[in-house]
């Protein structure tokens, strides 16, 4: 079973293991977005995909950073 939108702490993770050097503050929404989708576990659809969703994302990988 694939990665999912809502699965912002494991999506979060995967993040910080592929780009450990990224500052996840500093990082655009867009590039955020084609990043999670790049995932080799993502498996949704890109189009559900909003700001609510990527924000949360984004709060876990600061948090794990």
């Amino acid at each position: 079973m694939g990665l999912k939108w809502i699965d912002s702490q494991d999506i979060a993770l995967e993040l910080l293991e592929h780009y450990p050097d990224i500052e996840p503050e500093t990082i655009r929404f867009t590039d955020l977005c084609e990043w999670v989708i790049k995932l080799a576990a993502f498996d949704d659809d890109p189009n559900h995909c909003n700001e609510r969703v990527l924000e949360a994302i984004q709060a876990r990988w600061i948090d794990e950073k």
